[in-house]
Protein backbone atom coordinates (compact mmCIF):
# COMPACT_ATOMS: atom_id res chain seq x y z
CA UNK A 1 0.00 0.00 0.00
CA UNK A 2 0.99 3.61 -0.71
CA UNK A 3 2.26 5.86 2.27
CA UNK A 4 -0.79 6.68 3.54
CA UNK A 5 -2.82 3.53 3.36
CA UNK A 6 -3.88 4.28 0.03
CA UNK A 7 -3.68 1.99 -3.20
CA UNK A 8 -0.23 1.57 -4.08
CA UNK A 9 1.61 4.08 -6.51
CA UNK A 10 2.88 2.45 -9.51
CA UNK A 11 6.50 4.25 -8.64
CA UNK A 12 6.32 1.83 -5.49
CA UNK A 13 9.32 -0.94 -5.17
CA UNK A 14 10.42 -3.60 -3.04
CA UNK A 15 13.83 -4.41 -1.96
CA UNK A 16 15.65 -7.27 -0.47
CA UNK A 17 14.07 -8.75 2.40
CA UNK A 18 10.58 -7.27 1.59
CA UNK A 19 11.49 -3.31 2.51
CA UNK A 20 9.04 -1.10 0.83
CA UNK A 21 10.04 2.56 -0.53
CA UNK A 22 8.25 5.33 -2.29
CA UNK A 23 9.60 7.43 -5.30
CA UNK A 24 7.65 9.82 -6.52
CA UNK A 25 6.59 11.05 -9.97
CA UNK A 26 8.55 13.72 -10.39
CA UNK A 27 11.64 11.28 -10.12
CA UNK A 28 13.91 12.21 -13.63
CA UNK A 29 16.30 9.21 -13.38
CA UNK A 30 14.19 5.75 -12.94
CA UNK A 31 17.12 3.96 -12.15
CA UNK A 32 17.94 6.27 -9.11
CA UNK A 33 16.69 3.65 -6.59
CA UNK A 34 18.54 2.91 -3.24
CA UNK A 35 19.20 -0.73 -3.81
CA UNK A 36 21.10 -2.67 -0.62
CA UNK A 37 25.08 -2.00 -0.62
CA UNK A 38 26.46 -5.31 -0.31
CA UNK A 39 29.49 -6.70 -2.21
CA UNK A 40 28.67 -8.46 -5.42
CA UNK A 41 28.67 -12.55 -5.46
CA UNK A 42 30.72 -13.43 -8.34
CA UNK A 43 28.24 -16.83 -8.94
CA UNK A 44 25.79 -14.18 -9.90
CA UNK A 45 27.19 -12.28 -12.33
CA UNK A 46 26.40 -12.34 -16.10
CA UNK A 47 25.43 -10.69 -19.15
CA UNK A 48 22.64 -10.98 -21.83
CA UNK A 49 24.87 -12.45 -24.73
CA UNK A 50 25.72 -15.88 -21.80
CA UNK A 51 29.34 -14.95 -21.04
CA UNK A 52 29.93 -15.12 -17.50
CA UNK A 53 26.82 -16.84 -16.86
CA UNK A 54 26.77 -19.60 -14.90
CA UNK A 55 26.21 -22.05 -17.29
CA UNK A 56 22.33 -23.09 -18.32
CA UNK A 57 21.39 -26.98 -18.26
CA UNK A 58 22.59 -28.14 -21.41
CA UNK A 59 21.96 -32.20 -19.98
CA UNK A 60 21.12 -33.30 -23.36
CA UNK A 61 24.52 -32.44 -24.45
CA UNK A 62 26.13 -34.25 -22.04
CA UNK A 63 27.12 -31.41 -19.40
CA UNK A 64 25.69 -32.44 -16.02
CA UNK A 65 26.32 -29.20 -14.22
CA UNK A 66 23.41 -26.95 -12.56
CA UNK A 67 23.45 -23.30 -12.80
CA UNK A 68 22.13 -21.76 -9.37
CA UNK A 69 18.18 -21.69 -10.47
CA UNK A 70 18.07 -25.25 -11.89
CA UNK A 71 20.06 -26.63 -8.04
CA UNK A 72 17.33 -24.98 -5.99
CA UNK A 73 14.80 -25.92 -8.01
CA UNK A 74 16.14 -29.44 -7.18
CA UNK A 75 16.29 -28.88 -3.47
CA UNK A 76 12.74 -28.88 -3.62
CA UNK A 77 11.63 -30.87 -6.51
CA UNK A 78 14.51 -33.86 -6.38
CA UNK A 79 15.24 -33.24 -10.18
CA UNK A 80 14.95 -30.49 -12.88
CA UNK A 81 11.68 -28.33 -13.98
CA UNK A 82 9.60 -30.21 -16.28
CA UNK A 83 7.09 -29.01 -18.62
CA UNK A 84 3.56 -30.28 -18.05
CA UNK A 85 1.45 -29.24 -21.41
CA UNK A 86 0.98 -26.65 -23.94
CA UNK A 87 -1.37 -24.61 -23.66
CA UNK A 88 -0.20 -21.43 -25.07
CA UNK A 89 1.82 -21.29 -28.10
CA UNK A 90 3.40 -18.22 -28.30
CA UNK A 91 4.86 -17.14 -31.35
CA UNK A 92 7.74 -13.97 -31.95
CA UNK A 93 7.00 -12.43 -35.32
CA UNK A 94 9.67 -10.46 -34.85
CA UNK A 95 12.00 -7.93 -33.68
CA UNK A 96 10.97 -4.58 -35.40
CA UNK A 97 9.61 -2.20 -33.22
CA UNK A 98 8.31 1.71 -33.38
CA UNK A 99 9.96 2.00 -29.67
CA UNK A 100 12.75 1.18 -27.72
CA UNK A 101 12.11 1.01 -24.70
CA UNK A 102 14.41 0.71 -21.89
CA UNK A 103 13.24 -2.33 -19.92
CA UNK A 104 13.30 -4.86 -23.34
CA UNK A 105 15.27 -8.06 -23.02
CA UNK A 106 14.49 -8.24 -26.49
CA UNK A 107 16.35 -4.73 -27.69
CA UNK A 108 13.54 -4.11 -30.54
CA UNK A 109 13.93 -1.18 -32.25
CA UNK A 110 13.16 0.40 -35.43
CA UNK A 111 16.34 -0.65 -36.87
CA UNK A 112 15.70 -4.16 -36.74
CA UNK A 113 14.93 -6.38 -39.57
CA UNK A 114 14.40 -9.83 -38.18
CA UNK A 115 10.58 -11.19 -39.17
CA UNK A 116 9.02 -14.21 -39.62
CA UNK A 117 8.38 -15.47 -42.83
CA UNK A 118 4.91 -16.94 -44.26
CA UNK A 119 6.82 -20.34 -45.12
CA UNK A 120 7.26 -20.36 -40.93
CA UNK A 121 4.24 -18.83 -39.98
CA UNK A 122 2.67 -21.69 -41.92
CA UNK A 123 4.33 -24.36 -40.11
CA UNK A 124 3.41 -22.98 -36.96
CA UNK A 125 -0.17 -23.25 -37.79
CA UNK A 126 0.35 -26.82 -38.67
CA UNK A 127 2.18 -26.99 -35.02
CA UNK A 128 -0.50 -25.42 -33.08
CA UNK A 129 -3.43 -28.01 -34.67
CA UNK A 130 -0.72 -30.41 -33.77
CA UNK A 131 -0.86 -29.24 -29.68
CA UNK A 132 -4.48 -28.80 -29.70
CA UNK A 133 -3.04 -25.41 -27.70
CA UNK A 134 -5.84 -23.45 -26.22
CA UNK A 135 -4.36 -19.83 -26.95
CA UNK A 136 -1.96 -18.24 -29.69
CA UNK A 137 0.18 -15.62 -28.28
CA UNK A 138 1.23 -12.89 -30.61
CA UNK A 139 4.14 -11.28 -29.54
CA UNK A 140 7.80 -8.99 -30.90
CA UNK A 141 8.76 -6.12 -31.23
CA UNK A 142 5.22 -5.29 -32.27
CA UNK A 143 3.64 -8.30 -33.90
CA UNK A 144 1.75 -5.48 -36.04
CA UNK A 145 4.18 -4.69 -38.04
CA UNK A 146 5.67 -8.11 -39.33
CA UNK A 147 3.61 -7.54 -43.19
CA UNK A 148 1.98 -11.00 -42.58
CA UNK A 149 0.16 -9.94 -39.62
CA UNK A 150 -3.04 -9.82 -40.82
CA UNK A 151 -3.01 -12.73 -43.08
CA UNK A 152 -1.92 -14.71 -39.94
CA UNK A 153 -4.19 -13.72 -38.12
CA UNK A 154 -7.08 -14.66 -40.08
CA UNK A 155 -5.36 -18.43 -40.87
CA UNK A 156 -5.27 -18.86 -37.38
CA UNK A 157 -8.75 -17.38 -36.36
CA UNK A 158 -10.12 -19.74 -39.29
CA UNK A 159 -8.85 -22.79 -37.70
CA UNK A 160 -10.48 -21.60 -34.29
CA UNK A 161 -7.63 -20.89 -32.69
CA UNK A 162 -8.28 -18.05 -30.20
CA UNK A 163 -5.46 -15.08 -30.49
CA UNK A 164 -3.97 -12.59 -28.69
CA UNK A 165 -1.53 -10.17 -29.43
CA UNK A 166 1.10 -7.86 -26.95
CA UNK A 167 0.88 -4.49 -28.15
CA UNK A 168 2.41 -1.47 -27.04
CA UNK A 169 -0.55 0.50 -28.18
CA UNK A 170 1.67 3.41 -30.37
CA UNK A 171 2.35 1.24 -33.24
CA UNK A 172 -2.05 0.91 -33.75
CA UNK A 173 -1.17 4.94 -34.54
CA UNK A 174 1.84 4.27 -37.33
CA UNK A 175 1.10 5.12 -41.11
CA UNK A 176 -0.87 2.21 -42.74
CA UNK A 177 -2.64 1.05 -39.63
CA UNK A 178 -5.43 3.20 -39.58
CA UNK A 179 -7.56 0.04 -40.00
CA UNK A 180 -6.13 -2.32 -37.53
CA UNK A 181 -8.17 -1.30 -34.46
CA UNK A 182 -11.24 -2.47 -36.27
CA UNK A 183 -9.68 -5.72 -37.85
CA UNK A 184 -8.75 -6.99 -34.23
CA UNK A 185 -11.98 -6.39 -33.40
CA UNK A 186 -13.71 -8.07 -36.31
CA UNK A 187 -11.15 -11.01 -35.84
CA UNK A 188 -12.22 -10.84 -32.03
CA UNK A 189 -8.67 -11.01 -31.23
CA UNK A 190 -7.64 -10.14 -27.54
CA UNK A 191 -5.62 -7.39 -26.45
CA UNK A 192 -2.66 -7.54 -24.15
CA UNK A 193 -1.33 -3.77 -23.83
CA UNK A 194 1.75 -2.05 -22.38
CA UNK A 195 1.60 0.61 -19.98
CA UNK A 196 4.25 0.38 -17.36
CA UNK A 197 2.50 3.54 -15.27
CA UNK A 198 -0.79 5.46 -15.08
CA UNK A 199 1.88 8.39 -14.99
CA UNK A 200 2.82 10.36 -17.56
CA UNK A 201 6.80 11.10 -16.69
CA UNK A 202 7.17 7.61 -15.56
CA UNK A 203 5.71 5.98 -19.11
CA UNK A 204 7.97 8.18 -21.36
CA UNK A 205 11.20 7.56 -18.58
CA UNK A 206 10.81 3.73 -19.95
CA UNK A 207 9.24 4.65 -23.94
CA UNK A 208 10.34 7.90 -25.06
CA UNK A 209 9.05 11.19 -25.34
CA UNK A 210 5.14 11.60 -26.51
CA UNK A 211 4.42 7.59 -25.62
CA UNK A 212 2.09 8.22 -23.07
CA UNK A 213 0.08 11.00 -24.48
CA UNK A 214 -0.33 8.43 -27.72
CA UNK A 215 -0.96 5.10 -25.72
CA UNK A 216 -4.02 7.02 -24.06
CA UNK A 217 -5.48 8.05 -27.26
CA UNK A 218 -5.43 3.97 -27.99
CA UNK A 219 -6.72 3.33 -25.25
CA UNK A 220 -9.84 5.84 -26.14
CA UNK A 221 -10.35 4.58 -29.31
CA UNK A 222 -10.32 0.80 -28.54
CA UNK A 223 -12.64 1.53 -25.61
CA UNK A 224 -14.29 2.97 -28.44
CA UNK A 225 -14.89 -0.18 -30.43
CA UNK A 226 -15.60 -2.32 -27.83
CA UNK A 227 -12.12 -3.50 -26.23
CA UNK A 228 -13.01 -3.20 -22.40
CA UNK A 229 -16.08 -3.12 -22.52
CA UNK A 230 -17.80 -6.22 -24.87
CA UNK A 231 -16.59 -9.89 -22.89
CA UNK A 232 -15.38 -11.21 -26.21
CA UNK A 233 -12.89 -7.98 -26.67
CA UNK A 234 -10.51 -8.11 -23.26
CA UNK A 235 -8.10 -5.98 -22.90
CA UNK A 236 -5.30 -6.35 -20.53
CA UNK A 237 -2.69 -3.46 -19.57
CA UNK A 238 1.04 -4.68 -18.20
CA UNK A 239 2.79 -2.75 -15.74
CA UNK A 240 6.64 -3.36 -15.19
CA UNK A 241 8.69 -1.50 -12.55
CA UNK A 242 10.76 1.00 -13.94
CA UNK A 243 13.77 0.39 -12.54
CA UNK A 244 15.59 -2.53 -10.60
CA UNK A 245 12.58 -3.60 -8.04
CA UNK A 246 10.02 -6.11 -8.14
CA UNK A 247 6.24 -5.00 -8.41
CA UNK A 248 3.75 -4.08 -6.02
CA UNK A 249 0.83 -5.98 -5.45
CA UNK A 250 -0.80 -6.96 -8.86
CA UNK A 251 -4.14 -6.57 -7.15
CA UNK A 252 -3.72 -3.33 -5.38
CA UNK A 253 -2.19 -1.80 -7.90
CA UNK A 254 -4.66 -2.60 -10.39
CA UNK A 255 -6.93 -1.00 -8.43
CA UNK A 256 -4.79 2.12 -8.46
CA UNK A 257 -4.97 1.86 -12.52
CA UNK A 258 -8.64 1.34 -12.59
CA UNK A 259 -9.20 4.75 -10.31
CA UNK A 260 -6.63 6.79 -11.74
CA UNK A 261 -7.61 5.70 -16.07
CA UNK A 262 -11.32 6.03 -15.33
CA UNK A 263 -11.17 9.27 -13.42
CA UNK A 264 -8.24 11.15 -15.93
CA UNK A 265 -9.54 9.90 -19.27
CA UNK A 266 -12.13 7.54 -19.16
CA UNK A 267 -10.53 4.75 -19.75
CA UNK A 268 -11.88 1.16 -18.77
CA UNK A 269 -9.89 -1.92 -19.36
CA UNK A 270 -10.38 -5.96 -17.76
CA UNK A 271 -7.05 -6.89 -15.90
CA UNK A 272 -3.61 -5.60 -15.05
CA UNK A 273 -0.61 -7.81 -15.26
CA UNK A 274 2.34 -7.10 -12.98
CA UNK A 275 5.65 -8.46 -15.00
CA UNK A 276 9.47 -8.58 -13.38
CA UNK A 277 11.90 -6.91 -15.13
CA UNK A 278 14.39 -9.28 -16.46
CA UNK A 279 17.99 -8.86 -16.12
CA UNK A 280 18.37 -8.96 -20.05
CA UNK A 281 18.84 -7.07 -23.15
CA UNK A 282 18.25 -3.47 -23.06
CA UNK A 283 17.50 -3.76 -19.37
CA UNK A 284 20.61 -5.60 -18.47
CA UNK A 285 22.86 -2.92 -20.40
CA UNK A 286 21.27 -0.13 -18.13
CA UNK A 287 21.73 -2.27 -14.83
CA UNK A 288 25.54 -2.09 -15.66
CA UNK A 289 25.53 1.30 -16.55
CA UNK A 290 24.65 2.01 -13.12
CA UNK A 291 26.68 -0.63 -11.41
CA UNK A 292 23.36 -2.50 -10.38
CA UNK A 293 23.47 -5.64 -11.60
CA UNK A 294 24.86 -7.79 -9.16
CA UNK A 295 22.32 -6.45 -6.68
CA UNK A 296 19.30 -6.87 -8.67
CA UNK A 297 20.38 -10.13 -9.19
CA UNK A 298 20.72 -10.98 -5.33
CA UNK A 299 17.06 -9.47 -4.30
CA UNK A 300 15.55 -11.67 -7.47
CA UNK A 301 17.41 -14.64 -5.62
CA UNK A 302 16.51 -13.70 -2.11
CA UNK A 303 12.86 -13.10 -3.56
CA UNK A 304 12.60 -16.94 -4.78
CA UNK A 305 9.72 -18.31 -3.63
CA UNK A 306 8.85 -22.23 -4.48
CA UNK A 307 5.18 -21.58 -4.95
CA UNK A 308 5.77 -20.32 -7.92
CA UNK A 309 6.78 -23.38 -8.99
CA UNK A 310 4.16 -25.28 -10.06
CA UNK A 311 3.15 -22.02 -12.44
CA UNK A 312 5.12 -20.78 -14.06
CA UNK A 313 4.61 -20.27 -17.42
CA UNK A 314 7.61 -22.58 -19.14
CA UNK A 315 5.63 -25.20 -17.97
CA UNK A 316 2.24 -24.19 -20.06
CA UNK A 317 3.39 -22.69 -23.28
CA UNK A 318 6.33 -23.08 -25.58
CA UNK A 319 7.93 -20.17 -27.65
CA UNK A 320 8.92 -20.26 -31.43
CA UNK A 321 10.84 -17.42 -32.40
CA UNK A 322 10.61 -15.41 -35.80
CA UNK A 323 13.27 -17.82 -37.58
CA UNK A 324 11.16 -21.25 -36.49
CA UNK A 325 13.73 -22.15 -33.16
CA UNK A 326 11.89 -23.39 -30.47
CA UNK A 327 12.00 -21.89 -26.76
CA UNK A 328 10.87 -22.91 -23.19
CA UNK A 329 10.07 -18.94 -22.87
CA UNK A 330 10.74 -15.40 -24.88
CA UNK A 331 13.68 -14.96 -21.80
CA UNK A 332 14.99 -17.87 -22.99
CA UNK A 333 14.63 -16.98 -26.93
CA UNK A 334 16.66 -13.39 -25.93
CA UNK A 335 19.45 -15.45 -24.89
CA UNK A 336 19.00 -17.96 -27.74
CA UNK A 337 18.79 -20.86 -25.70
CA UNK A 338 16.49 -23.48 -27.26
CA UNK A 339 14.35 -26.43 -26.05
CA UNK A 340 16.77 -29.54 -25.43
CA UNK A 341 17.24 -33.01 -23.65
CA UNK A 342 16.41 -34.34 -26.74
CA UNK A 343 13.13 -32.07 -27.94
CA UNK A 344 13.07 -31.07 -31.86
CA UNK A 345 14.47 -27.04 -31.44
CA UNK A 346 12.99 -25.90 -34.51
CA UNK A 347 9.40 -25.92 -36.23
CA UNK A 348 10.42 -27.86 -39.15
CA UNK A 349 10.59 -30.40 -36.78
CA UNK A 350 8.22 -30.46 -34.82
CA UNK A 351 6.77 -32.90 -32.62
CA UNK A 352 4.21 -32.67 -30.05
CA UNK A 353 5.09 -35.82 -27.99
CA UNK A 354 8.73 -34.81 -26.99
CA UNK A 355 7.47 -31.08 -26.56
CA UNK A 356 4.52 -31.85 -24.41
CA UNK A 357 7.03 -33.46 -21.63
CA UNK A 358 10.36 -31.87 -21.88
CA UNK A 359 12.75 -30.71 -19.67
CA UNK A 360 12.91 -26.93 -19.62
CA UNK A 361 16.44 -25.33 -20.03
CA UNK A 362 17.40 -22.71 -17.23
CA UNK A 363 19.92 -20.14 -16.25
CA UNK A 364 19.80 -17.92 -13.41
CA UNK A 365 17.74 -15.37 -15.27
CA UNK A 366 14.66 -17.94 -13.87
CA UNK A 367 15.19 -16.45 -10.60
CA UNK A 368 13.24 -13.52 -12.14
CA UNK A 369 10.39 -15.16 -12.67
CA UNK A 370 10.17 -17.28 -9.36
CA UNK A 371 10.52 -14.06 -7.06
CA UNK A 372 7.78 -12.72 -4.96
CA UNK A 373 4.69 -13.62 -6.33
CA UNK A 374 6.15 -14.83 -9.17
CA UNK A 375 6.08 -13.54 -13.10
CA UNK A 376 4.70 -14.64 -16.30
CA UNK A 377 3.71 -13.30 -19.66
CA UNK A 378 0.03 -13.74 -17.65
CA UNK A 379 1.29 -11.26 -14.49
CA UNK A 380 1.66 -12.18 -11.58
CA UNK A 381 1.97 -16.29 -10.06
CA UNK A 382 0.50 -16.12 -6.44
Amino acid sequence: MGENGDQPHCCEYQQAKGGKSRVTAASKDIFSYPLTNRDPDPMLIFDGAGKGQTSPTRHGQGDSLMNRFEAKVAEITGGGLQSERIKTLQVNLGLRCNQQCVHCHLEASPERTEAMEWATMVMVLEAAKRTGCELVDLTGGAPELNPNFCSFVAALRKEGFPIQVRTNLTVLLEPGMETMPEFLRKQRVRLVASLPCYLEENVCGQRGPGTYEKSIRVLKILNSIGYGLDSGLPLDLVYNPGGPFLPPSQSALEQAYRHELAQRFGIVFNRLLTITNMPLGRFQRELDRRGQRETYLRLLQEAFNPQTLSGLMCRHQLSVGWDGKLYDCDFNLALRLPVDHGAPDHIRAFGAALLLRRRIVTGDHCFGCAAGSGSSCGGALL
